[in-house]
């Protein structure tokens, strides 16, 4: 009976370090969300001119001044950021599809740190077009395998679920099943 005691104990202790591991990721990804308020009114301590003098040199910005830089990367990389921290905490099949968004705020930033004022956030569709028609497909493709797997290979019973008649929320209750 010792043996089991002892077996019981050592479950208990790798649970409760579990647990506690889930507990302290969970509260980083709490204060990770709840800072992102802060994150973003950042762009308020930067200077109003065009020329920054920092210890590190002079640094210039083509925008009207570095609060209005600040303004604009900081709206891009809160929303990437969390979009970022979706992705990576989502359990859902569905979650690759969340790429599409984390790509276009991505090429955004990437636009803007290149300080191309002239085209911001217009040329980025261009560059997400290929990497949607890669992931939108594959996507449907799981979402299709896993219809079919909870549905069956019987295509009878499909069938005359899609003949008959609803209303709106039951059509609303089938995308949510």
């Amino acid at each position: 009976m010792t043996k089991q005691n002892n077996k019981s104990k050592e479950r208990t202790s790798t649970s409760l370090s579990t647990g506690r591991r889930a507990l302290f990721h969970g509260g980083v990804i709490v204060i990770l969300i709840a800072i992102s308020p802060f994150v973003f009114y950042a762009y308020e301590s930067f200077p109003s001119d065009t020329v920054w003098e920092t210890p590190f040199g002079t640094l210039d910005t083509a925008f009207k001044s570095w609060a209005v830089f600040a303004w604009y990367l900081f709206g891009k990389i809160v929303p990437l950021g969390l979009l970022l921290l979706w992705f990576f905490t989502c359990r859902h099949w569905w979650h690759w599809i969340i790429l599409v968004p984390i790509a276009m705020y991505s090429f955004q930033v990437w636009g803007l740190l290149r300080q191309s004022r002239g085209a911001l956030d217009e040329l980025e569709l261009v560059y997400i077009i290929p990497l949607m028609l890669i992931l939108v497909p594959f996507v449907y493709l799981v979402r299709a395998k896993l219809f079919n797997k909870m549905r069956g290979s019987d295509l009878q019973s499909f069938e005359e679920e899609l003949r008959q008649e609803k209303g709106l929320w039951g059509q609303l209750k089938d995308l949510f099943r």
